[in-house]
């Protein structure tokens, strides 16, 4: 298929999903929302085993493309709920219920629902040119996109109060410190690194990975009782796999394992 709006290729179990409307710094419009969410389709029924998702030219994404959201003088305004539920909601969503990593790279400034979009990630890297901001405040609106979910739990309740309310550049240097990402990369080192992490996860143990995520995910809302349980489950299932017979089999054997992801 041919995409307007983004890059995407699936190969060897890594899906490559780049936001690409660089003279726009990859904001979102409905169509690139459309292209986005079958390319995803995609990852989810043709055996990828992790996620790759970026953007091009000089920023990962700006967020919304505020020149979709212009109110013609006597119109009503925009419903900018609707969105959310429409398009940045389901899109989180789906990028946490998958059941592989997502790598995201943020290569450029990533900002609004594009910084949001980013922690949705379970691997986030970034380039040490790169930035994070929320400037929802300056608009009289509040971090969507899973902001004020992620925020907190990732930087703590101060920190993600003054990156809500003041809305000041976060270097990627300053975000891994804070633990707001992964790993600050130097910038001619990026894509190789980017690449590195997508090709240990195509060939790691895709099903144990998909639960740790799960697991981890749901811990933030679950008791002690409940993770418990849930861990329980979880590593029955797990212990059914091939992969972890492989794993087992490959340890004793004293050899790398070979992981199908199955």
């Amino acid at each position: 298929m041919t995409y307007e709006n983004i890059l995407f290729e699936l190969r060897d179990g890594i899906a490559r999903l780049t936001l690409n409307r660089p003279d726009k710094l990859n904001s979102f419009t409905a169509d690139m929302h459309a292209e986005v969410a079958q390319a995803l389709g995609r990852v989810e029924q043709e055996g990828a085993r992790v996620l790759v998702l970026t953007g091009s030219g000089r920023g990962f994404s700006a967020g919304q493309d505020l020149s979709q959201r212009v109110v013609k003088e006597g119109a009503p305004p925009v419903d900018l709920g609707a969105s959310i539920e429409k398009y940045y909601g389901p899109l989180v969503k789906r990028l946490r219920a998958l059941p592989m990593p997502v790598v995201v790279g943020v290569n450029g400034v990533a900002a609004g629902a594009g910084a949001n979009l980013a922690l949705a990630g379970d691997i986030v890297i970034a380039r040490a040119s790169a930035s994070f901001i929320q400037p929802f405040c300056r608009l009289g609106l509040l971090p969507d996109t899973g902001g004020t979910y992620a925020l907190p739990r990732l930087v703590g309740p101060a920190r993600a109060m003054g990156l809500a309310m003041l809305g000041d550049k976060l270097s990627a240097e300053k975000a891994a410190q804070w633990g707001l990402i992964w790993e600050c990369v130097p910038d001619e080192q990026f894509e190789a690194r980017l690449q590195e992490l997508a090709v240990h996860f195509s060939t790691a143990p895709t099903m144990g990975l998909a639960a740790t995520k799960q697991a981890l995910n749901q811990s933030l809302n679950n008791t002690l009782a409940q993770q418990l349980d849930l861990e329980r489950d979880l590593m029955r299932e797990l212990g059914r796999s091939q992969d972890y017979q492989e794993g087992v089999q490959a340890f004793l054997g004293k050899r790398s394992p070979v992981f199908k992801g199955r």
